[in-house]
This record gives C-alpha cells, sequence and structure tokens, in this order.
C-alpha cells in the first residue's frame, strides 16, 4: 500500500503488523509519514497467520481496553459488534471463578464491559481501519534486521523488503515485533549496556477447541471462566468464549505436571476434572469445529527499558516487545492500546514533536505504566508456582496476592468492592484503588451476601445448552 511521502513532514517506521504496532501506526499518522515492516504476508479476511501463533486461543479485551481502542480508533469497538463480537458486562454476562476457588455473584450495576470475538475478527477490523489510512504504508513478507545510527540517536533500519536489502530512515523507529523482538541485541549492537530482564513462568500450556454453540446459546451465551489456583499445584483452568459465527472457543490451561495435550479424546475430560466440571458439562455433548490446538509460549517476561541509564532518541519500544503476559489474564491487548494512547499523549504535548530529543525516552516511560499494571496482577499470581522463577517473590508481590485474594472474597459478594476490583483487573485504574472506601468498608465490615456455593448458571442457561440441573 504505498503512497507518496509529504515533503518536509516527519517519517516513522513500525516493526510488526500485529495489535501493537498498528495501534502505534495509527498514532504516528497524525504525526508522521509511516511505513510498517512485518514479516507475514496479512491475510484479506478474519483468518489464521504464522506470525500470530496463539490467535486460536481465547482473547479478549477489557474494558480499559475497549475505552483506549475507542479513543484511539473511534466507532472500532462498533465495527467489530457489527461483525458477530459482543460486549460482555463483567460479571453480570459471565460464570467465573477466581484463582482462590471464589465464585463471583453475575452483579449486574458495574459499567465495566469486555470486547469479546475471535482474535482473528478483531485483527481484520483493526488492518482494514488502519491500513486504509494513505499515510501508512506496509511492506509484507519483509523484516527489520538491525538498528541504524548509534548509541545517542536512531535514525531508521536495515531491513529485508521481499528480497532486496535496503536501509530505511526514520525519524522515529518503534518496535512492536512482539515477544521475538530482537531489540536488545540491536541496542547492545549499538554500544548501550544490557537492558535488565525478569522472567516468571509457571510453565503453562494452553489447549484449546472450537466448538459448534450447543443448544441454543449461539445468541448471548454467558461467557465460562475456571481459573486455576496456584496454591494448588498443577494449577488448572478453562475457559468458554461464546464468539461469532455460533461458536465457542475453548482454552484449556495447566501448569508442570498438569499441561493439557493435543490428544482430542482427552480434552472434555480434562475440563470434566478442573476444580469444577462445569466447562466439561458444559462441552460434553458439543459438536467440535476442527483439532486441538496448543502453545507453551506463556511466560510473564519484561525488559525495563524505562529504567535503562541511556536511550537512544528516535527508538520506542512497545506492547509484548517490552512485557508479554501468562494470556490466561488477558491483558495483551489492553496493555498494547494503552501504550499506543502514551505515545499518541506524549506526541502530542511533546515540543518540537517526535524529532524531539528525549521524546523517546518519555515515551518509553510514559508506556512503562500500563505495562507495570498488568505485569504486578500477572506476577503475583504466576510467582507461586513451583519453579516460576529464579528469586522468590518480592514482598510487595506477596503483600500484592494475599489482598487480592482477599479483595475477590469481597467482590464476589459485594457489587461495591467488585466496582473497584474491577476497575483494577481492567487496567481502568492503579491497584492502589483496591485500598479505597468502596474496597476497605465491604472487606471490614462483611459483604452483604454469602459465598456461592458453585457456579452460577441460571436455569435458562443451562436449559440453552442443553445441561440439566444438580
Amino acid at each position: 500500500m504505498p503512497h507518496t511521502a509529504s515533503p518536509g513532514r516527519p517519517t516513522a517506521l513500525v516493526i510488526g503488523a500485529g495489535a501493537a504496532g498498528l495501534l502505534a501506526a495509527s498514532v504516528l499518522a497524525e504525526f508522521a509519514d509511516v511505513t510498517v515492516i512485518e514479516r507475514d504476508t496479512l491475510p484479506a479476511g478474519p483468518e489464521d497467520r504464522r506470525g500470530v501463533p496463539q490467535a486460536r486461543h481465547a482473547h479478549l479485551v477489557w474494558s480499559g481496553g475497549v475505552r483506549a481502542f475507542e479513543e484511539l480508533l473511534p466507532g472500532f469497538v462498533d465495527s467489530v459488534v457489527a461483525r458477530g463480537g459482543r460486549l460482555v458486562h463483567i460479571m453480570g454476562d459471565m460464570v467465573s471463578r477466581a484463582p482462590n476457588e471464589v465464585w463471583f455473584r453475575r452483579f449486574g450495576g458495574t459499567h465495566h464491559r469486555n470486547l469479546v470475538c475471535s482474535r482473528n475478527l478483531l485483527d481484520h477490523v483493526l488492518r482494514e481501519r488502519v491500513l486504509g489510512d494513505p499515510r501508512i504504508t506496509v511492506h509484507e513478507d519483509s523484516a527489520a534486521e538491525r538498528l541504524e545510527g548509534g548509541a545517542g540517536r536512531v535514525t531508521g533500519v536495515g531491513a529485508r523488503i521481499g528480497t532486496a536489502t535496503r536501509t530505511l530512515a526514520a525519524d522515529l523507529v518503534v518496535d512492536a515485533s512482539g515477544r521475538g523482538s530482537r531489540a536488545p541485541a540491536w541496542l547492545r549492537d549499538l554500544g548501550l549496556p544490557p537492558v535488565t530482564e525478569r522472567q516468571v513462568d509457571a510453565g503453562v500450556a494452553y489447549a484449546t477447541r472450537a466448538f459448534r454453540a450447543p443448544g441454543t446459546t449461539a445468541g448471548g451465551f454467558p461467557l465460562v471462566n475456571v481459573q486455576a489456583n496456584p496454591a494448588k499445584a498443577p494449577g488448572q483452568g478453562g475457559i468458554i468464549l461464546p464468539v461469532e459465527d455460533g461458536r465457542w472457543i475453548v482454552t484449556l490451561s495447566g501448569t508442570r505436571g498438569g499441561e493439557p495435550t493435543k490428544d482430542a479424546d482427552a480434552f472434555t475430560g480434562f475440563a470434566l476434572n478442573l476444580g469444577d466440571p462445569v466447562i466439561g458439562e458444559l462441552i460434553k455433548d458439543a459438536e467440535p469445529l476442527g483439532e486441538v490446538v496448543t502453545t507453551r509460549s506463556t511466560a510473564n517476561r519484561r525488559r525495563y527499558y524505562e529504567k535503562a541509564k541511556d536511550w537512544p532518541d528516535g527508538f520506542v519500544v512497545l506492547g509484548d516487545a517490552v512485557a508479554g503476559y501468562n494470556p490466561v489474564y488477558g491483558h495483551g491487548l489492553t496493555v498494547a492500546a494503552q501504550c499506543a494512547l502514551a505515545l499518541r499523549d506524549v506526541l502530542a504535548s511533546a515540543p518540537g514533536g517526535l524529532t524531539a530529543p528525549g521524546t523517546a525516552r518519555r515515551v518509553q516511560r510514559a508506556a512503562a505504566r500500563p505495562v507495570s499494571g498488568a505485569w504486578d496482577l500477572a506476577v503475583g499470581q504466576d510467582a507461586s508456582y513451583p519453579g516460576a522463577g529464579d528469586t522468590a517473590p518480592k514482598a510487595v508481590e506477596r503483600f500484592l496476592t494475599r489482598f487480592v485474594d482477599r479483595a475477590v472474597e469481597t467482590a464476589a459478594r459485594s457489587p461495591r468492592a467488585l466496582g473497584a476490583l474491577l476497575d483494577v483487573m481492567s487496567l481502568e485504574k492503579p491497584a492502589t484503588r483496591l485500598f479505597s472506601r468502596d474496597m476497605l468498608l465491604p472487606m471490614l465490615f462483611g459483604a452483604k451476601e454469602p459465598h456461592l456455593q458453585g457456579p452460577p448458571l441460571s436455569e435458562a442457561d443451562r436449559k440453552a445448552a442443553a445441561v440439566t440441573g444438580e
């Protein structure tokens, strides 16, 4: 999709045409002529592609991400919904068991909504919207191979464009290439010191299979989520994600020693043997659509670029290239959108725009805020699993984990506390929101409702899925 560059206008280059890269490109187009470099051939429709192997697993966008998507691309969410996506009320349209095995009541009074659809549909609508911008050029089947410039400023990239090797100059280079980012090595090649990294790997494996929505459930069945309990290794969980075209995406997970496999005959049995059998009961008579797909690339890994003593002008790293999270928490897409908002806000307020000295460092630090919120939530759970990291969980992480468990117990029974919890879990507000009156008063003086003893599936839900009650 070539276009003619505007004389005198800055130039920006984005590595990667995934969600983080496309959202960054949409922001940069307001300030510069943008080139996107993508390894894959991009599909014309909502189809699988090699560079996003995890796309077949369950994905969602938390309400903090829904807001960010809409702020970046007004009307985007409506476009996804018009093609079969759903805005799912949390917890009203959900049947959810927390990691501490507490079932949430289906309170309907909060504003929080998750955007639920297949990852392929979301990516298709995003490509259609962003790459239709005439200020953006995309080079498919191409790859960035090195940074040009020096330790003080990046001036572009050396790249393979199709079969040709070229040097592409740019005033700003954004690495949004995901978990496989080569930025640490590229920065070392420029003479910069190594960037601090941390990995917390609970050893989670995922297995996913699509099913035809059983019975009459294709028209709005609740999302069903049984989360793994870190206190009972191996942790096993699963989710039913009702998506477009009358399908259920069912993703099962397990940590070391309790992983699901590709064995189609074992899939439903694994679901029946989770901490609660509700997912297995719902799918045992459903029609499978295709085979089981698996993945093990689930470690939480963070690179602390914002803490680097020296940072070159003209270079920014965003999205999963900064931090990748265990997908069970569903925060990757939300963080990608919030990082793009951070990019926009810094560029909009920077004297001299994206070419000004120090702008890239300010973007990197601003992007670290949403990254940190998702990281603390994920690591607070996963660090408890045996063998998850070389170092024990930090004191603040242990405290936050214990407090979140207590907050979940309270929110499961109190709509007021639930609102505070979802503000944090949805990445709308920082973790300090958990220490507000909305949480502390119900926590200290008691919630209104008793704990549920099982999944809050209504009789109408069971009838629609042809599942009999006990």
